[in-house]
């Protein structure tokens, strides 16, 4: 099967308008019954569900039923009961049915995660490699080797892989084409075009109708959002070799109007500072970009991955470190000032550290917090927080992964059509 990328699924018109709407309902009661379920803080049962929902009991039983069938609920161990009576046998999502697999390709490492539908991460892999000198099709090679590792350990706890998402970062449009990762010296990579040409891609997600590429620190702050650590509004920064912010309002993604919001690693602390890779100069990446901090930690040439350069500062910080502890503070002032500027814009009120500003946000936070509040407007009356994120480094794949499941607990009826 080719792979294909899907922007959005067209609904066929010309069947008869009775078949139409009977179809049209069991879909929402499916998704409504199923979300439910997702959300419940105890398993259900079907009784409390028809009384939730206010759908009769047959038709939860009936909904209930497909829903076991194709594997996206089973029942839940009953609990003890004080009074007579058999007890009520709850429902959870299931561990052994569909799952999604997330993928990320960042400037020094590929990751390929495994995520089922109650949110569990089963797979989780990096290979560390310097891409900057690495051709697009060539690190997606490596990045489909990956996937392929990924699939056989899905395989092999009996899980079906049933969609991929990738994150990049850069700027990536509606059609998955890259305009632009000035850290990777990507422009313009037609992502799904490129990993179409790997046979072996069609071996990792066989049947998968779509794969959706996103920038990777959205796919970050829809994992912290997701993971429910905190509130509906906040900023997410993902610090890496760059920098980049997912935006998240009322509990929803702000993507701006083309999809390119967030990229604060290169708004400018100093119009006249050093030059960026992006063309402009003083952005915040200079200061508080990983390799910035290496450098001013005295650590430049120490070959430390990305994934493992934040625990060697955090490390050296913790013993006292002068030098390393400087750097820290710098970063931290780099941040304050432009977090400030977002938050007298948005009106902000959370700021999530994530990547690998999430085991330094002990030293990051005090100086981000005074600049916060030399700064933002509001800060005497209301105050800013600022924490570090719940996954860290692995969000992006994490949640990459958990966007694939998420779908299908949105319209089970897709995933169930597939069988």
């Amino acid at each position: 099967m080719a792979v294909m990328w899907q922007c959005q699924e067209v609904i066929p018109t010309a069947a008869p308008a009775g078949a139409v709407r009977q179809g049209s309902l069991r879909e929402l009661n499916l998704a409504l019954v199923l979300g439910r379920i997702a959300a419940a803080p105890r398993p259900p049962s079907r009784a409390a569900l028809a009384a939730e929902t206010g759908l009769t009991r047959a038709t939860v039983s009936a909904v209930v039923e497909d829903l076991v069938a194709g594997r996206l609920v089973t029942e839940a161990e009953p609990q003890p009961r004080s009074g007579a009576g058999r007890p009520a046998r709850g429902l959870v999502l299931a561990g052994d049915g569909p799952a999604g697999l997330g993928l990320e390709v960042n400037v020094d490492y590929l990751a390929a995660c495994v995520v089922d539908l109650a949110g569990e991460v089963r797979h989780h892999c990096v290979h560390r490699a310097d891409l900057r000198p690495v051709s697009p099709a060539d690190a997606l090679g490596r990045l489909v080797r990956l996937a392929a590792e990924a699939r056989a350990a899905a395989d092999a706890q009996g899980l079906i892989l049933a969609g991929a998402a990738l994150g990049v970062p850069g700027l990536v449009d509606d059609v998955g084409l890259v305009r632009l990762a000035p850290n990777l010296g990507w422009r313009d990579v037609p992502v799904p075009a490129l990993l179409a040409e790997h046979p072996p891609l069609t071996e990792v997600i066989d049947g998968v109708p779509a794969l959706v590429v996103d920038n990777e620190a959205n796919l970050a702050a829809l994992s912290e959002l997701h993971a429910g650590a905190g509130p509906g509004s906040f900023l997410h920064i993902s610090g890496e070799v760059g920098i980049g912010a997912g935006i998240v309002l009322d509990n929803a993604l702000y993507r701006g109007a083309r999809g390119w919001s967030g990229e604060i690693g290169h708004i400018p602390v100093r119009p006249d500072g050093p030059p960026c890779r992006c063309g402009g100069r003083g952005c915040l990446e200079r200061y508080a970009g990983q390799e910035s901090i290496l450098a001013a930690a005295g650590l430049a040439g120490a070959d430390l991955p990305a994934d493992t350069a934040p625990n060697r500062l955090a490390e050296l910080a913790g013993a006292g470190d002068a030098t390393v502890l400087h750097a820290l503070h710098e970063a931290g002032v780099a941040l304050g000032v432009t977090v400030s500027s977002v938050i007298n814009l948005l009106d902000l009120d959370t700021v999530v550290l994530g990547g690998g500003y999430a085991p330094l946000a002990p030293w990051l936070r005090p100086p981000m917090l005074a600049e916060i509040e030399r700064r933002v407007l509001t800060a005497a009356w209301s105050p800013v927080t600022v924490r570090p994120a719940v996954l860290g480094a692995t969000a992006a794949a994490v949640g990459a992964a958990g966007s694939v499941v998420r779908r299908i607990i949105a319209r089970p009826v897709a995933w169930l059509a597939r069988l």
